[in-house]
């Protein structure tokens, strides 16, 4: 997606002892989402800890401080996932991070197996993918494990080694305590490099908390209360009830229409305006929603499409659906890093009762494909160990819409944190850093992270309107 920069360190900073190695050296690089220049470092760091000798090389970019007379301890930027690139979220730049960059160099580190760091990519045909059944989709992805798994040891690409990463990325770059920010799937890996590196962690902003206990494709009730309330919304929203007033009936008949083998539909392309025939079953129209929920702006556009769809006029609904892959939410493409991970350390934890009580249709299609496709990756598990404490000032953010990480998980994640903050946005979904007063908030964490903060202005950030037409939401 991005053009690789290479860099190696100094020669001279391998020689020298651990306390007085200079700083790797960094070049000028420019990168898609931000038009100053930014720089660049590529790290060599042990493919597996365990056996030296092999290596990968890592990509690092480093915003620096705007403001002369930095502070010494930057912001490490940890994406989602599993299987975003830091260098895939830097339009934080100028959302999230845009206060912080002020006084603080911001550190985007592409994990192992994402981005520039050796990206775990299966060959894709976009215009094949969204034609081809589960069945079809799976096997695909199988001959990408046959091809890939025959010459990358995949059993590498855990948290934990991802974590040790990290550590590569500080050590090289000369800093000490460091703070770190991290998103969704990042704020697992936030967590494990707090417990493996406890001294040199200043502070931790998570957002979208991954609790430790979390089995990432289980959580089917938590998505069913965030679709619930959503009806629940449009029900009390007057232009959204007189649009929509059976909004539950639609949603729960063309499940119940689509169910089995699905139904055939002839519509025009939405890219090329071809007649195409397309599939839909109900796997894709409740993986469709699910995915929708993960942002308010664009679950408030379901009941259009959803209304639309039990007309018989599914092209909205196609046309969205098209926007996204099935095992990663946030469009990464780094399909085997994001099974290397869940299959060593979420699969194994799986297990039939969690599957019986914590799966609802919404999360369901995944969640029976991912077994067989964890056995054909056939990477060792990685053993749950309980949570060891965190005594790092801690800002935890949830999104009260939140489909996959709630606040309950923030709150489950803060049981073994000492000095934790909880904040919690009602209208927001998964992600608030960006919105509204956040940035703010991060600024003002970090400069003075054992001091209370009030989050009561992120109450003030409003609610989505609901789409009511092909024209788009309301004004």
């Amino acid at each position: 997606m991005k053009p690789s920069l290479i860099l190696g360190a100094l020669l001279l900073a391998a020689t020298l002892p651990a306390a007085q190695a200079a700083p790797a050296q960094t070049r000028n690089c420019h990168l898609p989402g931000v038009e100053d220049a930014l720089r660049c470092l590529k790290l060599p760091v042990p493919l597996d800890p365990a056996s030296p000798g092999k290596t990968l090389q890592l990509h690092v970019t480093i915003a620096p401080a705007l403001r002369e007379g930095a502070r010494s301890d930057p912001l490490f930027v940890l994406a989602g996932g599993p299987g975003e690139a830091g260098s895939e979220v830097l339009p934080l730049l100028s959302t999230a991070m845009r206060r912080v960059r002020s006084t603080r160099d911001i550190v985007f580190v592409d994990q192992r197996g994402t981005g520039l760091s050796g990206k775990l990519e299966c060959p894709s045909e976009p215009e094949h993918d969204k034609e081809m059944s589960d069945d079809e989709s799976d096997a695909a992805i199988r001959r990408c494990i046959a091809d890939i798994g025959s010459k990358t040891p995949l059993a590498a690409y855990t948290t934990a080694n991802a974590a040790r990463d990290i550590e590569q990325v500080r050590r090289a770059l000369g800093y000490g305590k460091i703070n770190l920010w991290g998103g969704s799937y990042g704020t697992r890996l936030g967590q494990a490099y707090a417990r493996l590196y406890p001294d040199n962690v200043r502070s931790l902003i998570l957002d979208a908390v991954a609790a430790p206990d979390q089995v990432i494709p289980a959580g089917g009730r938590d998505s069913q209360a965030a679709l619930d309330k959503l009806f629940a919304q449009c029900e009390k929203d007057a232009p959204c009830s007189k649009a929509y007033p059976n909004l539950r009936a639609e949603f729960d008949g063309l499940v119940a229409k689509l169910g089995g083998k699905g139904v055939q539909l002839s519509l025009p392309d939405p890219r090329t305006a071809e007649q195409v025939g397309v599939t839909m079953t109900s796997d894709r129209l409740l993986g469709t929603v699910h995915r929708m929920l993960y942002a308010p702006a664009d679950a408030r556009r379901m009941p259009f499409l959803v209304h639309s769809a039990a007309q018989g006029r599914w092209q909205p609904f196609v046309a969205r659906r098209n926007l996204a892959a099935d095992f990663t939410p946030e469009g990464s493409g780094a399909t085997l890093l994001y099974l290397a991970v869940i299959c060593a350390e979420d699969i194994p934890r799986f297990t039939p009762a969690l599957m019986a009580s914590d799966v609802t249709p919404l999360t369901r299609a995944v969640a029976e494909r991912l077994p067989g496709l964890c056995r054909t990756l056939n990477v060792p598990t990685v053993a749950w160990t309980a949570p060891t404490p965190i005594d790092a000032p801690a800002l935890l953010l949830s999104g009260a819409l939140d489909p996959v990480t709630p606040p309950h998980r923030a709150a489950s994640a803060a049981k073994s944190m000492s000095r934790a903050q909880l904040l919690t946005a009602p209208n927001v979904g998964h992600g608030v850093s960006q919105l509204g007063c956040a940035p703010r908030l991060l600024r003002e964490f970090l400069d003075h992270p054992d001091q209370k903060l009030d989050g009561s202005c992120l109450n003030e950030i409003p609610a989505p309107t609901f789409q009511l037409g092909s024209a788009g939401p309301q004004p």
